[in-house]
């Protein structure tokens, strides 16, 4: 039986499985972040989204100005070391032009509640909020009594999204999904998740995947639709195809001041821009050459197989 091609266009992805008031998570820690999914969820006007994300960093100030997300669930408010996130504090500390609800987290807290949402868990435990101010702004961190006669201990809720979107190096036709590199909580967050959108650099041969297995961070079974999709994380980098575009997130910092300016950046840059690759062509091939990486293979590996099915290729 022939394995099920998986493979779509992003327009496709997001209008078949991205609907207004689900809680959709937008995973990538640093490197390979989603952004062109996140562009394509603006731009189809997607509403109330609750939005999840580990380092809500300037995709955020993009997806929250643009009128999709009611609420926001995540850790580590920043723009990639860049400066603040001033459409998100514009919501929070003045409710300008409206407000924002909040649910923050730690780091390792949202990596528990995605853990817990993926082994149908009631709660996740966690030490690290000892000694932090965090359970006192969030009352879903919770303390419980150690059933094993331990001191008491915290925990967070599961998260469980209605759609997870990752972005990876490479898949084949049937979403099996390879990365390496910094992988963040997306292995997590798409278990967790009732279907998974996987944008990829590059569609793949089976034989592909199958000759490097252990790069397979998501099995085909885990994936509900993938999207070839090159520059779909820029500004953020993959590794192995192209590097962080620092300067763009330095640019974003003042036209994050201004929300005039962010509206019309939304306007220019995704509202008139029909796809990643328009996105790309306005970048320019220079600035995008500027971005690009030398070769640095890994060593092979032997897998090794049985001597007799070895023996029998050969014969």
């Amino acid at each position: 039986m022939a394995a099920p091609d998986k493979v779509t266009d992003l327009s496709s992805a997001v209008a078949a499985h991205v609907r207004d008031g689900m809680t959709v998570a937008l995973e990538g820690f640093g490197h390979l972040i989603p952004f062109a999914a996140g562009h394509e969820i603006i731009r189809q006007g997607r509403r109330d989204l609750t939005f999840c994300r580990m380092t809500p960093d300037l995709l955020a100030d993009q997806m929250i100005a643009a009128g999709c997300v009611s609420k926001l669930v995540a850790s580590f408010f920043a723009s990639g070391s860049a400066g603040s996130l001033h459409e998100v504090r514009r919501r929070v500390e003045n409710a300008d032009p409206q407000p924002l609800e909040v649910e923050e987290y730690s780091h390792y807290g949202m990596v528990c509640r995605y853990q817990a949402g993926a082994a149908g868990l009631p709660f996740f435990p966690l030490r690290s909020y000892a000694g932090s101010d965090l359970p006192k702004l969030n009352p879903l961190i919770r303390k419980v009594s150690d059933p094993y006669g331990g001191p008491d201990i915290y925990v967070v809720p599961p998260l469980r999204p209605d759609v997870t979107i990752v972005h990876a190096q490479r898949a084949d036709r049937s979403g099996n999904v390879q990365m390496w590199g910094i992988v963040g909580a997306q292995q997590e967050a798409a278990y967790a998740a009732e279907t998974v959108i996987a944008t990829v650099e590059e569609i793949v041969e089976e034989d592909v995947v199958r000759s490097d297995p252990n790069r397979t961070v998501l099995p085909s079974h885990a994936v509900t639709a993938v999207v070839e999709c090159p520059g779909g994380a820029h500004p953020s980098y993959t590794q192995g195809h192209y590097d962080r575009d620092n300067a763009f997130y330095r640019e974003w910092t003042p036209i994050s001041r201004d929300r005039e300016a962010v509206l019309g950046w939304l306007e220019e840059w995704v509202h008139q821009v029909p796809d990643r690759a328009a996105y790309l062509d306005k970048l320019g091939a220079e600035r995008w050459r500027g971005l690009g990486v030398a070769p640095r293979p890994s060593q092979p590996v032997d897998f090794g197989r049985r001597r007799v099915a070895a023996q029998e290729v050969a014969s």
